[in-house]
């Protein structure tokens, strides 16, 4: 496999999913220079991107562990514009971080909010959700950010233009400015 040094848990995601080697979003975004740092990243539709921040967020995650530890609040929070897209995400992350023990609760309009209060409450270590979703469980004391290490604004120009800025402030500003952010 032609990647950096991985967990053994997300390289062996990679090979079973057919990943023989980074794409070009995904090679820089796992540069030396780019460990740890808050980063924004540009590139097509189909070029790697999901995969690309979810390995940039794996030192976060794993740290020297093959496993995420069992967290009371989500370690990863990922927010995207729309709900298609978020159910998206969730899906990538899924098989990526499932071999790692990840737990990934997704909040999005439309799905039923006690069954994601529920999926909150029972352990999610990555939440990938909608701005107006997510603001919802943050009001509501479902959603605790305090623990985070990572956030991800998925096509953070398009939530803009759509008009989440106030979402988007409120959810960051619950978030630990330790954090780092994509």
């Amino acid at each position: 496999m032609n990647f950096p040094p991985l967990p053994a848990s997300i390289e062996a995601a990679l090979a079973e999913r057919g990943y023989a080697s980074a794409t070009q979003v995904q090679a820089e975004v796992m540069q030396a220079q780019a460990a740890g740092r808050d980063l924004v990243v540009s590139a097509q539709t189909g070029s790697g991107k999901t995969i690309a921040f979810g390995l940039a967020m794996a030192q976060e995650l794993l740290a020297d562990s093959d496993t995420i530890p069992f967290a009371e609040s989500p370690l990863a929070l990922i927010i995207a514009p729309t709900r298609e897209l978020a159910l998206q995400v969730s899906r990538e992350l899924a098989w990526l971080y499932g071999k790692a023990g990840g737990r990934i609760a997704t909040c999005v309009g439309g799905m039923n909010p006690q069954q994601e209060r529920k999926a909150l409450r029972s352990g999610a270590t990555i939440v990938v959700g909608t701005p107006g979703r997510l603001r919802d469980h943050l009001e509501r004391g479902a959603l605790d950010l305090s623990a985070l290490k990572a956030v991800v604004l998925d096509e953070a120009d398009e939530m803009l233009d759509m008009g989440f800025r106030e979402e988007l402030e409120e959810i960051l500003d619950a978030t630990p400015e330790s954090r780092r952010t994509l």
